[in-house]
């Protein structure tokens, strides 16, 4: 049986396979095509890039590269430590936690009983000094006065011996006259120079002095200030005015010279502690502005302040247990140093600031022409509510004087 073939023609062949091959590039190559707006976003997006790189090298090189911040700066003060100066049991405790006080109110009161029995055994002696030294001037002229009388029968007792010297070659007086009266004059002599040598040991102990001034009133006026300011010393006034915190003190409570009571902390006069990298103080100066934010406001309140010094040492230099590098095992850790920053006391005021809160610093370094070491002003924190304790013992010690003083004294004889 035999089979018929038809032969292929060559045209049909070659005709199906252009068509088909030219319709296979044309499909992927309309599947790989980029849309045109898809070609412009990136080409925008390049561009954004491209804008904003240069637009920050550009804030860096003029601006940025000027400026250092850290969110490592908490706010500092003075803690004022309220300590008794003399022992006692406390009785009254006049201020709490939280409270303000001002500078010279009574905050802590102490048992005054010892302290005013000593103070009046003070005063009684200072009372009987003056009236004994007073006696010294009035004595002056008691031998004053004595000497005058010595001086007198000295005078008398030679006029006697010179009559009877006159008339003994007529035999009117006896030898024995002539002695007894030469004896009356030696022994009016002798009354005279002892007169003498008693008001001079009057007047060396009263000489080129007053009676406030003399050396025994001085003593015993010194014994009262010690007392009067044990005295005083029992009521504990606010050194400054501020907020009361860390009460430790209960009455009835025996407390000794030192032990802390309390704590009065003036927030009218807070700094900030920035912690910069040792890599960030390269341009850093004292004076330069600093700009400030605290996490209780927000980034809203500003507070401007000035760099006031550095730290003489990084934190880990002034640590309890310092950092051991002499290891093999070291590892380079980036130091902080501390920063000192002063604040605005008119912003104070607006928003004040408390103990410990976290600030945000960025300072400002485009003037470096200052110093980093010693161009920081000196700071005096002093407190002068103790010195009445003084200006009150010194008048009472004037009144106990003028109290006990005898009115007809000569001092300047």
């Amino acid at each position: 049986m035999s089979e018929t073939v038809t032969p292929r023609s060559e045209s049909a062949d070659h005709g199906g396979d252009d068509t088909g091959g030219a319709q296979a590039p044309a499909a992927r190559n309309s599947g790989n095509a980029t849309p045109p707006s898809r070609r412009k976003l990136l080409v925008l997006l390049a561009a954004a890039v491209v804008i904003a790189g240069a637009a920050y090298a550009a804030y860096y090189y003029t601006d940025g590269r000027y400026h250092e911040s850290t969110d490592d700066a908490y706010v500092s003060g003075n803690l004022v430590q309220l300590t008794p100066q003399v022992s006692g049991t406390v009785i009254a405790v006049n201020a709490d936690d939280t409270q303000i006080v001002k500078a010279g109110d009574p905050v802590v009161t102490l048992d005054p009983a010892d302290a005013r029995i000593a103070l009046g055994n003070a005063e009684a002696a200072l009372g009987q000094t003056v009236r004994r030294v007073s006696g010294l001037y009035v004595n002056n002229d008691f031998y004053a006065a004595n000497v005058a009388q010595r001086e007198s029968d000295l005078a008398r007792a030679n006029d006697d011996l010179r009559r009877r010297m006159a008339v003994a070659n007529t035999g009117a007086v006896s030898a024995e006259d002539i002695a007894h009266a030469r004896d009356t004059v030696n022994v009016a002599q002798a009354a005279l120079d002892a007169a003498r040598q008693q008001a001079e040991a009057n007047r060396a102990l009263t000489d080129r002095t007053t009676l406030e001034q003399h050396p025994d009133v001085q003593a015993a006026a010194s014994k009262v200030r010690d007392a009067w300011l044990a005295y005083a010393r029992d009521t504990l006034p606010a050194p400054v005015t501020g907020y009361v915190a860390q009460r430790h003190v209960q009455v009835g409570q025996r407390v000794s010279p030192g032990t802390p009571l309390m704590a009065v902390v003036p927030l009218d006069g807070v700094w900030v502690d920035a912690n910069f990298k040792e890599v960030q103080l390269r341009r850093m100066r004292i004076g330069q502005p600093v700009t400030l934010s605290a996490d209780v406001y927000g980034s809203s309140v500003k507070y401007h302040g000035r760099i006031e010094g550095f730290s003489a040492g990084t934190g880990s230099a002034f640590a309890t247990l310092p950092a051991q590098n002499a290891t093999g095992n070291w590892i380079k850790i980036v130091q902080r140093l501390p920063v000192r920053i002063e604040l605005d006391p008119r912003e104070l005021d607006a928003h004040p600031l408390r103990i410990g809160l976290s600030m945000d610093v960025d300072a400002d370094t485009h003037d470096d022409s200052g110093k980093e070491l010693a161009a920081a002003h000196n700071t005096t924190y002093s407190t002068d509510v103790f010195e009445q304790y003084g200006a009150q013992a010194n008048d009472e010690i004037a009144k106990i004087i003028s109290q006990n003083a005898i009115a007809s004294r000569s001092p300047h004889r």
